[in-house]
């Protein structure tokens, strides 16, 4: 069973998140956009026999926020953003909304990987959670994972989703990544295949932030 798959089911719906404390950044990186609105973005992907899934991400942004703990290591921001995955007809799937974090790291060419991953649902909605990350870390935390309904579609919207940083010393930056796995035949509660059509697997990027 796949990672993926795993945490596909801990995913509660479509979700607006308000001031949950859970990671926070600042930038670095050649293509890192200032804190504020950031660029839409969309991506087709197509099986072999012509099913596709398509994936968007819109009014997302970033801005910074005051911390408590008045020391350069310690930062806040908080996060908006919409992201959604329609399937063509027939497809069953996920939708998994990832931040990939990294610290004195250029993020802009990493690749999301789900091993390691830390659930937000898992270290609890404004539970105060906060990520420990040296220099030269990149991590990934997952903020949730979505079914696509009847009619293929699955939707996640964040509002205000604060999160706070501690122990990066230097320059820091984010970005997230909407992975979106479906087929025909899928099955969402073990991510098993039916053998109906081509799996397909699907990552949008958004636009690397500094803080």
């Amino acid at each position: 069973m796949s990672k993926f798959s795993k945490l596909g089911r801990r995913a509660a719906g479509a979700v607006a998140i308000a001031s949950a404390a859970v990671v926070g950044l600042a930038g670095l990186g050649a293509g890192d956009a200032a804190a504020g609105k950031l660029a839409n973005g969309y991506k087709k992907a197509t099986g072999i026999d012509g099913e596709s899934i398509q994936t968007w991400r819109t009014n997302e942004s970033a801005y910074t926020i005051p911390t408590v703990a008045n020391n350069p290591a310690s930062r806040g921001f908080v996060l908006s953003g919409t992201y959604t995955a329609k399937g063509s007809e027939g497809i069953g799937g996920k939708l998994g909304l990832y931040y990939i974090i990294g610290c004195q790291v250029d993020i802009s060419g990493v690749s999301l990987s789900l091993d390691g991953a830390i659930s937000l649902s898992e270290a609890g909605i404004g539970a105060g959670f906060s990520l420990p990350i040296g220099p030269g870390d990149v991590k990934v935390v997952e903020i949730t994972t979505k079914d696509l309904s009847d009619k293929g579609v699955a939707a996640v919207q964040i509002s205000q989703l604060s999160f706070g940083l501690e122990g990066c010393g230097g320059a820091a930056s984010a970005r997230s990544a909407v992975k979106v796995i479906g087929a025909k035949g899928y099955n969402t509660d073990d991510g098993s295949l039916s053998g109906e059509g081509t799996l397909i697997q699907s990552t949008l990027y958004g636009q690397p932030f500094s803080i």
